[in-house]
């Protein structure tokens, strides 16, 4: 019953248009690196609040940098 109740409240946070800022994610109480779209047929995106959500950028940004010198 908690998990319900739990995944009901973060359901409830990405749906929140105050925690939206564009197409931009930002939410410091949300515990999730990866956030489903306002419109969820539209896919994923990081809750940019997260530190996380940088880092994991700059390694995707900085493989393919490696890659397009390597290949």
């Amino acid at each position: 019953m908690k998990n319900n109740v739990d995944q009901a409240l973060l359901d409830a946070m990405s749906k929140n248009p105050s925690n939206w800022r564009g197409v931009f994610y930002f939410n410091r109480k949300d515990p999730r690196l990866v956030v489903p779209k306002q419109n969820p047929m539209l896919g994923w995106t990081f809750n940019f609040a997260s530190p996380y959500a940088y880092i994991t950028l700059l390694v995707i940004i900085a493989i393919a940098v490696v890659a397009s010198y390597l290949g």
